[in-house]
C-alpha cells in the first residue's frame, strides 16, 4: 500500500502511515489508497477492528508539501475539485466501513492527519501529541473533509472554530480536556494501549458495533423523535441476532459470552 503497511493480527487490522522521513505526510497515491482499503473493509466480515497509526514518533503531518500542495498550484479548477472529493470521499468510506476505527497518535498529527484522527471513532494520544487543523496556514477554509461538520460534534463549536481559524497546535493534555482525546497514554505504551483497546471492540458484538456506528452517522441529521423511531427498528433487528441470544444464555449459565457477530 502506497505510503503505508497493513498487518492482520486475529481481527484486528492495524493501518501505519509508514514515511517518517517525511512525517508520514500523504502522497496522492496514498489518499487514493486510505479511500480503497476503507471501502473494501464494509464488505470484510474478518476484521472487526481497525487501528490507525504513524511509524516512528509521528502520526501524519498532513498531504505532503512537495508532493502535494505544490502541485495543486498549478491544476485547472475541475482537477482540485477532483482532487478535493477524493480526500473527502477517504472520511466518507472511514465513516461508511462498519468496523470502529482507533487512532493511536503521537508527535505531530496535523492537516489532513488531523482529519483522519477526526474520522476515527476513539483517539489515543500522548502528552508530547500536536494536533493541528492547520489548513489556514497555507490560505486555505478549515471546511476540509467534513471538518465543519464534525469537529464542532467532538470539542464543541467555540473550540472548533478556534483551531480552523487560527491553526494553532492543540497538546495532547488539552486535547484530552476537549474531548478529542479518549485517552492520554506515555508514548511507550500508546501502541500496546491501542492493541488493547481495539482487541477488546474486535471481542465485541460485531454487528451491534457495525449497527452503533451506522446509527451514529445516520443520526446527525435526524431530528430527535425520528432518531428514537430509527433506534427502535435498529435495536429490534439486532435482538434478532445469535449473539443477542447467545449473551442471554451465558449470563443465565453465569459463563463469558462468545460474540460471533452473527
Amino acid at each position: 500500500m502506497n505510503g503505508a503497511r497493513a498487518r492482520r493480527d486475529g481481527n484486528v487490522l492495524t493501518l501505519t502511515l509508514d514515511r517518517p522521513a517525511r512525517k508520514n505526510a500523504l502522497t496522492f497515491a496514498s489518499y487514493a489508497a486510505l479511500r480503497d482499503l476503507f471501502t473494501t473493509l464494509r464488505d470484510d466480515s474478518d476484521v472487526r477492528a481497525v487501528v490507525i497509526t504513524g511509524a516512528e514518533g509521528n502520526f501524519c503531518s498532513g498531504g505532503d508539501v512537495h508532493e502535494i500542495i505544490g502541485p495543486l498550484t498549478e491544476r485547472a479548477p475541475g482537477e482540485l475539485l477532483e482532487f478535493t472529493q477524493m480526500t473527502g470521499d477517504v472520511v466518507k468510506a472511514m465513516r461508511e466501513c462498519p468496523q470502529p476505527i482507533v487512532a493511536a497518535i503521537d508527535g505531530i498529527c496535523a492537516g489532513a492527519g488531523a482529519i483522519l484522527a477526526m474520522a476515527s471513532d476513539l483517539r489515543l494520544g500522548t502528552a508530547r501529541s500536536l494536533v493541528a487543523f492547520l489548513f489556514v496556514r497555507v490560505g486555505l477554509a478549515g471546511c476540509d473533509m467534513g471538518a465543519c461538520a464534525m469537529l464542532p460534534r467532538i470539542v464543541g463549536l467555540g473550540r472548533a472554530s478556534e483551531l480552523l481559524y487560527t491553526g494553532r497546535a492543540m497538546p495532547g493534555a488539552q486535547a484530552l480536556e476537549w474531548g478529542f482525546f479518549n485517552e492520554l497514554c506515555a508514548p511507550e505504551v500508546l501502541q500496546a494501549r491501542a492493541a488493547e483497546l481495539s482487541r477488546a471492540v474486535a471481542d465485541g458484538p460485531a454487528r451491534a458495533h457495525a449497527m452503533t456506528k451506522r446509527m451514529l452517522l445516520q443520526e446527525w441529521s435526524m431530528p430527535l423523535l425520528e432518531a428514537i423511531d430509527a433506534e427502535a427498528i435498529a435495536q429490534a433487528r439486532c435482538m434478532e441476532s445469535d449473539d443477542f441470544r447467545r449473551a442471554y444464555e451465558a449470563f443465565v449459565a453465569r459463563r463469558p459470552v462468545e460474540f460471533r457477530g452473527d
